[in-house]
């Protein structure tokens, strides 16, 4: 099973999980270093003055050809 879990990297490279995981035995893992956490993104910025035109309910019936069906 392949799970994900949060963690911080300090300048020095030291891996810290923000959350105890408990594992049987040795176990390989991938890091993958994200932007850093003080930084904006441009997407999560602009959200609030996309929300606006997001909300509508035409919007969702001009994007429902990409939904699961229900």
């Amino acid at each position: 099973m392949i799970r994900t879990v949060e963690a911080v990297i300090d300048p020095h490279g030291n891996v810290k999980l923000i959350e105890p995981v408990e594992l049987s035995g040795v176990r390989r893992a991938f890091v993958m270093i994200l932007e850093d956490p003080g930084a904006n993104d441009a997407a999560v910025l602009s959200e609030r003055a996309l929300a606006k035109d997001w909300e509508k309910p035409e919007e969702d019936a001009a994007w429902s050809h990409l939904q699961p069906p229900q």
